[in-house]
């Protein structure tokens, strides 16, 4: 079961995967939007903010989100780590109910790319 250093771990490299991306990836990544990353399994939520192409400003607050977040995202501790690590298909785990994504309409088609 990963531990919350190896989550936060894991948003750092999708925050530099994001950051040295290239065309609509990119064009999808640059979003000013509030973030959360809730890990199901650890009971913690993970707050920061998608801006300039990277995740910024992250905190780590126990429990689940407080606040609604433009962008929020739910799933387990390993599904997180799997999915950066290109061990698991977003699509796959967000059809199988493994992974939840709200955001507004637009959002999510531009999210799409980065999916």
């Amino acid at each position: 079961m990963a531990n919350a250093e190896e989550c936060r771990e894991a948003l750092e490299q999708l925050s530099r995967n994001m950051a040295n991306s290239t065309g609509d990836v990119r064009k999808a990544a640059a979003l000013d939007r509030s973030l959360t990353c809730w890990i199901t399994d650890l009971d913690i939520t993970f707050h920061g903010r998608l801006r300039e192409g990277r995740i910024q400003d992250v905190t780590e607050v126990p429990g689940a989100p407080a606040e609604r977040a433009e962008i929020r995202l739910a799933m387990s501790g390993d599904d997180l780590v799997a999915l950066v690590g290109g061990r698991l298909n977003f699509a796959s785990a967000w059809a199988g109910g493994r992974v939840k994504l709200e955001a507004g309409f637009r959002d999510l088609l531009r999210l799409r790319t980065l999916l």
